[in-house]
């Protein structure tokens, strides 16, 4: 059976037929035009829109449109009563494919095979299972174009949603992936940035045309009802009248009372359930609960068939006897089998199902803890033992939900605590879902003889929080510090365990940036025997209150970077160049930095992207801008891939201080609106910061010192470098130059005089230059040189050029000020030239300007507009602004998607543009930039 697919009713893929879709001529077209496309050239396209929509059945019209151009159909459907099964929907989408394993790697034949359930071995990675996923496209596409059609994304399973996520950002040639999903709903494709086609509901007049041809024996009051009732929902117009009787239909009997569209919905389904015969609804229970729509599990024989008819007939289900499989036409017809069945017949459903799936034990278990009431020690460690071989295929979450279940059904006791620490640590580390951990972890404590334990889960669980942000930081705070507070007093300086734990506690309490969340901390160390580990002791003076104890500990961290050189350990490598960060020596760790950068796989992924983290942050501050770029946009696209959320708000935060550097204004604000929309909720308040901070150069550059001003008080008060705020010593200049531009000298001047009281020019040449030219911002005539000249001759100053620029920049606008032209000249000048160099063009401009104003010609430098492009980057821009995508220009040019996009990012600047959508025009502009000229 099939049902009409402008219902939105579910249809198996490849299905739709002839059917016409009343109203869904634009939609039919955008989708064979995305088929034809991906024949050719691969791609991904998600529809979206709300239940009842007609997603499912425009995946139906879009699959008989390939299979008319002879394009392989895969297919996979996310259930709601199946999500807990992992790789369960990547099962479905590749097990036509099954055959065609032989033909992949060793490597991805294993991963695949093992993921699948095909094979036992360790569990893969996600990003290996979604490279032989990958792979297995491109070896199919080989032969036949493939289209891949998922549906209900948000009810797949968590291991093949993360897998198809990753394979959906980079499907080969001749392979489409078109997928749906409903509006509202989560899913890993959200943030991937891939093409989204929404499905609006029906206008008026498709509306009433479905309902005519559907329903011709309405009357005309009742069809304007319905059609007010629907708003242009197509599963609500076909179904809402199937709840209605004869005499309502024909207008004899009054219609009930209006109700919300999805009361009335879940009404009609579950009158058609509630209407079958026993014995049917029984089999459609075992069939919503198991999932899998096997109807071998579900009963043998003819039988099974005829209880079936009924749910058949009445279009609930389709049954498809040659390959023994039942499916039912939309989600919401399972939800009303299982809401109409009593907790007494779910319990023998489940019961049943796990004696039939005895050859299965992961699903047999789960079924049986389902169907077992109070505490079962055996039943639990069943399940148990399906968790373990349930994580061995790589689906930690999936071992997590049975770990827990495992937990209720213990009796109170050692082996219920052990449970519940290990489902809070594994799901901790999977899903970051914070909300039940300290409740677990307190549980968990019953069981003296695992005092560890708890401390081992809540490390875990901070740790993934800080990754994925799923979270807040105020949570895992109370998770670290109350896990370590259970230690026994004194802390053990040798308990690697504690140790880590302390460690992850001081990076909550740095992207917390409140002084109350560092005394935990603090009391901690106080407490450690024989004495704080040397790098604990590092990232602690430094992460902290850099301004006022930093510098005491310089000798210990140029010892520790000079240990780099023999140092394997790349978590030491990591954890030196933390401790750099703040002190101005993260050049000195490149070399053990960018060696760890090769480890972008498996658990040295997180040690990667704080290397590119470490390395952007010194590319920026050197004037390594265009390495920056393609660093940065690897960290975001890493940081997507995996979900870490708060790591990529640091490459966010590295591309929007180079946008706000080189006046991509527009590219600022989406950068950090980002950022701030991620942070406030969760209370990340260093995010908050730094993102003030690049609205803070954005604001410098364009000359609105106003708001320069109002987003440095966001980063710390204007006169103070308060503790907790060690971000303050990297915008000592900026706050005084828009205290000073503002007119706000008392401040401007207390700022100075904070950053000489705690001694900040000690820690290293570059803040020594930035606090002699801060000062000299506020001097007088008289003292002001002797500042300027200070801060320009500090040692190794030209290693920071832009800020150095800066620094010659107010100089010379001071100098022109005092009437002294020809050294003011001399100053802008070599300001200029460097601005020029960086492509710092706000402030390029600003200092053609101040040059023109002591009568100085300025010409053009560099070339501006399509002349500044190389012959290759004119090449690319003309592609672009023809519409081409990157993965287009690449294949063309023989050049990698990501090489494009840094050329791009190039180019924009070049020609005065911030977006594609500008190119055209901007290639036929001539443009013009500041290049000063000696008069002669």
């Amino acid at each position: 059976m099939l049902d009409s697919p402008a219902s939105g009713g579910k249809t198996t893929a490849g299905s739709a037929g002839d059917v016409d879709l009343v109203g869904r001529d634009d939609d039919l077209t955008a989708l064979r035009s995305f088929v034809d496309r991906a024949r050719r050239a691969g791609g991904t396209l998600l529809l979206v829109g709300e239940p009842g929509v007609g997603k499912t059945a425009l995946l139906g019209a879009a699959a008989g449109h390939a299979e008319e151009a002879r394009t392989r159909i895969l297919s996979a459907s996310g259930t709601q009563f199946e999500a807990a099964h992992s790789f369960s929907a990547l099962h479905q989408a590749l097990h036509p494919l099954v055959e065609d394993l032989g033909g992949l790697s060793a490597t991805h034949r294993r991963a695949l095979g093992v993921a699948l359930g095909i094979r036992a071995g360790s569990p893969p990675s996600l990003l290996m299972i979604a490279n032989a996923t990958l792979a297995l496209l491109e070896r199919v596409a080989a032969s036949t174009a493939v289209l891949l059609i998922v549906d209900d994304l948000h009810w797949l399973d968590r291991a093949s949603a993360m897998a198809l996520a990753m394979v959906a950002r980079r499907v080969p040639a001749r392979v489409g992936l078109l997928a749906a999903y409903r509006s509202g709903e989560e899913s890993f494709f959200d943030r991937a940035g891939l093409p989204v086609h929404e499905i609006r509901p029906l206008d008026d007049r498709a509306a009433m045309t479905l309902v005519a041809q559907r329903f011709p024996a309405l009357v005309a009051r009742v069809r304007r009802r319905l059609l007010d009732a629907a708003q242009g929902n197509p599963l609500a117009l076909l179904e809402l009248p199937l709840a209605l009787t004869d005499r309502q239909k024909s207008g004899l009997g009054s219609l009930p009372d209006v109700l919300p569209l999805n009361r009335r919905l879940q009404a009609a389904f579950e009158s058609r359930v509630s209407g079958l015969p026993a014995p049917t609804r029984r089999l459609l229970l075992l069939a919503a609960l198991d999932g899998t729509g096997r109807l071998s599990t579900l009963a043998a024989g003819d039988a099974a068939f005829a209880d079936l008819a009924p749910a058949e007939r009445a279009g609930l289900v389709h049954v498809d006897e040659r390959a023994g499989a039942l499916a039912f036409h939309h989600p919401l017809t399972r939800s009303a089998v299982v809401d109409l069945s009593t907790l007494d017949e779910r319990m023998r459903a489940h019961a049943d199902l796990a004696e039939r799936l005895a050859g299965r034990p992961e699903r047999s278990a789960w079924h049986l803890a389902q169907a077992t009431a109070g505490t079962n020690e055996a039943v639990a460690h069943r399940l148990e033992d399906a968790a373990y071989a349930i994580r061995s295929r790589g689906d930690a979450a999936g071992a997590v939900t049975a770990l827990l279940r495992a937990a209720d059904l213990s009796p109170v006791g050692a082996e219920r605590s052990r449970r519940l620490a290990e489902a809070a640590y594994l799901g901790a580390v999977v899903t970051g879902d914070l909300r039940d951990v300290p409740r677990l972890l307190a549980d968990a404590r019953l069981g003296e003889r695992e005092r560890n334990r708890p401390l081992v889960a809540a490390v875990a669980a901070a740790h993934h929080l800080l990754l994925s942000g799923e979270g807040d930081i105020d949570t895992a705070h109370r998770l670290l510090a109350g896990a370590v507070e259970m230690q026994p007093t004194p802390y053990d300086g040798g308990d690697s365990t504690l140790v880590e734990a302390l460690y992850t506690l001081g990076w909550v309490c740095y992207f917390g940036g409140r002084a109350e969340l560092w005394k935990p901390f603090h009391t901690a160390l106080a407490q450690l025997t024989p004495g704080v580990p040397e790098l604990l002791a590092l990232l602690a003076g430094t992460f902290d209150d850099p301004a006022r104890t930093a510098a005491a500990l310089l000798g210990r961290i140029d010892t520790a970077i000079a240990g780099l050189v023999t140092q394997a350990d790349t978590v030491w490598s990591i954890r030196v160049g933390l401790s750099a960060m703040f002190v101005d020596r993260l050049t000195l760790c490149r070399t053990a930095l960018s060696g760890i950068l090769s480890e972008d796989r498996g658990a040295a992924l997180t040690l990667s992207l704080h290397a590119r983290t470490l390395l952007g942050l010194d590319q920026l501050m050197t004037g390594e801008w265009e390495d920056l770029r393609s660093l940065a946009e690897e960290h975001v696209e890493l940081c997507r891939t995996h979900d870490y959320r708060l790591l990529e708000c640091l490459g966010l935060y590295l591309l929007a201080m180079l946008g706000a550097a080189r006046g991509e204004r527009d590219t600022v604000k989406q950068l950090t609106d980002r950022m701030t929309m991620w942070a406030t909720p969760r209370r990340a308040v260093l995010v908050l910061r730094i993102a003030a901070q690049a609205k803070l150069l954005d604001a410098l550059g364009r000359g609105e010192y106003e708001e320069a001003y109002r987003q440095a008080t966001a980063i710390a008060p204007v006169g103070e470098l308060p503790a907790h705020v060690p971000h303050a010593l990297w915008v000592i200049m900026d706050v005084v130059e828009a205290a000073v531009r503002t007119g706000r000298t008392g401040e401007a001047a207390a700022h100075v005089a904070a950053a000489r009281a705690c001694g900040v020019a000690e820690v290293s040449a570059r803040l020594a230059m930035t606090v002699d030219a801060a000062a000299a911002l506020i001097a007088t005539e008289e003292q002001a040189p002797a500042l300027f000249d200070s801060a320009l001759a500090a040692a190794g100053g030209e290693r920071w050029p832009f800020e150095r620029a800066r620094i010659a920049l107010a100089y010379g606008e001071r100098l022109r000020r005092d009437k002294a032209t020809t050294r003011a000249r001399e100053h802008l000048t070599s300001a200029l030239d460097t601005f020029n160099r960086l492509g710092a063009h706000p402030w390029a401009a600003r200092a053609a300007a101040e040059l023109r104003a002591t009568g100085l010609t300025v010409h053009r430098l560099p070339p501006a507009g399509p002349a500044a492009l190389t012959p290759q980057q004119r090449e690319i821009a003309e592609l672009a602004a023809a519409g081409l995508t990157n993965k287009q220009i690449g294949e063309r040019l023989f050049l990698s998607p990501r090489t494009i996009s840094t050329h791009l990012y190039q180019i924009f600047p070049k020609l005065g543009i911030t977006s594609r959508a500008a190119l055209r025009d901007a290639l036929a502009d001539t443009g013009s930039a500041g290049r000063p000229a000696r008069n002669g």
